[in-house]
């Protein structure tokens, strides 16, 4: 047999096996790409999601308020809003820079244009008195600078801790007003420790 005849042929076989195999290449590449297509399509793309997320809130340059949360998750709908199912803590700032109280809770929701915030489950505020309120959820407008709640509530203060349904105060909780006592308990402070 020839050297160099078989040296064409197998040139020639090398060739058709390298074109199917490109060919199928590139096929599965198409297949993919159309794939892909079909699930770009199908995802919301009207979900936006963050990790380790800080909110600044800034009055004449100065930081008042500082949201902090694990995730959130903005929902682009047709009253977009954030969702903080993780978690969020708030820190409330005073006009010196100062933390003046602290708001933390399992969950909340911000509905974007409307400056508020409603948080939910196992909510905590703490001033710079040390005066704990503790409540299952509780909204915070932004525009009237207050916190307010209208289900149960406990406010734990350096001689008493104060029951009741329904509360009012300012965002920082320096001031409050309990809208129906339902009981209060006289306290020393060793027993709050």
């Amino acid at each position: 047999m020839n050297p160099e005849f078989f040296g064409r042929n197998s040139l020639i076989f090398f060739l058709k096996i390298f074109c199917c195999a490109l060919a199928l290449f590139l096929a599965s590449c198409n297949n993919s790409l159309q794939e892909a297509k079909l699930i770009v399509s199908h995802a919301n793309v009207n979900i936006e999601k963050g990790k380790e997320v800080v909110i600044n809130y800034s009055d004449h340059g100065m930081v008042r308020i500082k949201a902090i949360a694990p995730t959130a998750t903005r929902f682009n709908t047709d009253k977009p809003y954030l969702e903080f199912s993780n978690g969020i803590k708030i820190l409330f700032y005073n006009t010196q820079g100062a933390v003046e109280s602290t708001l933390t809770a399992k969950n909340a929701t911000a509905i974007e244009n409307s400056h508020a915030m409603t948080a939910r489950d196992s909510v905590v505020v703490i001033n710079n008195k040390g005066e704990i309120l503790n409540t299952d959820e509780l909204i915070w407008d932004e525009e009237k600078k207050i916190i307010y709640s209208n289900t149960f509530v406990k406010i734990t203060t350096a001689d008493e801790i104060i029951y009741g349904n329904g509360m009012t105060a300012n965002e920082n909780f320096t001031d409050y007003v309990i809208k129906h006592i339902t009981g209060t308990i006289k306290v020393k402070t060793s027993e709050l420790q």
